[in-house]
């Protein structure tokens, strides 16, 4: 504003309060009021003839809400933040991987042992259930334990609601709240605490698109299997030096695509089964401000890692004991997992996958930090290749990513497999601690299936126009 009278008529007002509402601690009201319209007064209006005071907040803000810098800079922020989460995460994962898998392990198997367990009890606790949470607890705690401290440090700092403020208008368009940004951006960390942080969104409809879209965020369970397979099939496509960028690049564009999934179908909800008006809000833009170290690391690991991967280890149990009892339990001569291979191959195929990679998603719903050990597994025992892993219904990983190269080459997977499988991989269900997340947050049977079903119908149906594009251009 640059009008002298609005500047005067605030403080005009804000006088007139004072000398109103009397003397004592009233007066006192008045005065704090008074100074706050004061320099409220200051720092947003201009009088004629006097140059524009921009506080640090406001310069900042004109950048980082910029129509030019807006986008670059949050999109920045997005990579830098996921870039530390994966490096960060390597070694403590390796550390956790090399006591619970390497260590732990093969203790619990001397003692079974020498207690003298039957090979099914044995194998079915230590094998199946203990391997599985092994397994989780080494690949989501420590890219957790860094991402939600982070995104605690920026939304305390005050830059999320910039973001929100940069995504409103394309939300907006879509029929979707602008507060699911940061819904939106919570789930990269995690989708089921992505699922949570909808209650901050008070239109009951456009919190439930937010809830059911929000699977299209890449979370951290389904990072490691972006990365190796982009490693393994899309680096090799390109000279070596040009490897790691190309595999980076495509991990971060699938990530992106997921943002772009998430705006297409907020549109088509909107439009369809939760039509209705875009609500509107006030966004406060928050003063800058030094986190709080200790109110950080409160919130971000206790109120959302820990609980999250206890939710997880829950459900990731069971899924140990079923893929050992489907690796072990065998109906004619083969096990009942070489029967589902065999029956789903063809489907697989047909949209770009295999059988393998559908029966490792159906058994690993609980956790996708499982998908790649159970794939190797199931991939050792469909091509009956001795050399590697411990036995039917033994989880493992290598530490080599062209021998993994080698397995999946081995058991018939192409280029095509590889990129379908990172599509497939951003768009399929839920796991189930978000579904179940998307239960007690929704109190429907039926919005939790939407929300499970949607995205598989559409990773599906993505899978499958990829692979008819490849055989038009490459057969």
């Amino acid at each position: 504003m640059t009008d002298k009278n609005t500047a005067d008529n605030i403080i005009s007002l804000a006088s007139e309060l004072r000398w109103n509402i009397g003397e004592g601690y009233h007066d006192k009201l008045a005065e704090g009021i008074y100074a706050d319209a004061t320099a409220i007064a200051k720092n947003a209006v201009k009088k004629e003839g006097e140059k524009r005071n921009l506080r640090l907040d406001s310069a900042i803000d004109n950048i980082v809400t910029s129509r030019i810098w807006g986008f670059p800079i949050m999109f920045f922020i997005l990579a830098t933040v996921l870039w530390l989460t994966i490096i960060g995460a390597n070694a403590p994962s390796s550390m956790l991987s090399y006591l619970l898998l390497d260590t732990v392990h093969p203790f619990l198997k001397n003692i079974a042992a020498s207690a003298g367990l039957p090979w099914w009890l044995d194998g079915f606790l230590i094998d199946g259930v203990y391997l599985a949470l092994a397994w989780v607890i080494a690949v989501m705690l420590p890219p957790m334990a860094i991402f939600f401290p982070l995104f605690t440090m920026l939304e305390d700092f005050g830059y999320l609601p910039r973001v929100a403020f940069n995504l409103d208008k394309l939300f907006k368009k879509s029929g979707a709240h602008g507060k699911q940004a940061l819904t939106m951006s919570m789930g990269f960390g995690c989708n089921a605490a992505g699922v949570i942080a909808t209650r901050i969104i008070d239109s009951p409809r456009e919190r439930l698109i937010a809830i059911i879209t929000n699977n299209f965020s890449l979370c951290n369970g389904r990072w490691p299997t972006q990365i190796l397979i982009a490693a393994i099939f899309i680096g090799a496509v390109v000279p070596g030096r040009f490897s790691g960028l190309i595999s980076t690049a495509s991990v971060f564009g699938i990530a992106v695509l997921g943002i772009f999934f998430t705006f297409l179908v907020s549109w088509f909800l909107s439009r369809t089964v939760l039509k209705g008006e875009v609500s509107t809000f006030n966004l406060e833009l928050p003063p800058y401000r030094p986190p709080n170290v200790l109110k950080t690391l409160y919130t971000s690991l206790i109120d959302r890692t820990l609980i999250v991967l206890w939710r997880a280890c829950i459900f990731a149990a069971p899924a140990g004991a079923v893929i050992w009892l489907i690796s072990n339990i065998n109906i004619g001569d083969q096990s009942i997992a070489a029967w589902a291979i065999e029956y789903m191959d063809g489907f697989g195929l047909f949209i770009g996958l295999n059988g393998v990679i559908l029966l490792a998603y159906i058994v690993a719903i609980p956790a996708n930090e499982i998908i790649i050990p159970t794939i190797l597994m199931l991939t050792v025992m469909a091509t009956g290749n001795a050399a590697y892993g411990e036995g039917a219904g033994v989880m493992f990983e290598l530490d080599s990513s062209a021998e993994i190269g080698n397995i999946l080459k081995a058991g018939g997977w192409t280029l095509l497999t590889g990129i379908n499988l990172m599509l497939f991989s951003l768009l399929h269900n839920p796991c189930s601690t978000t579904i179940y997340t998307i239960y007690k947050e929704t109190g429907s049977w039926k919005w939790t299936t939407v929300a499970t079903v949607l995205p598989l119908i559409m990773g599906f149906v993505v899978c499958f126009l990829v692979a008819q594009v490849w055989g038009l251009v490459v057969g």
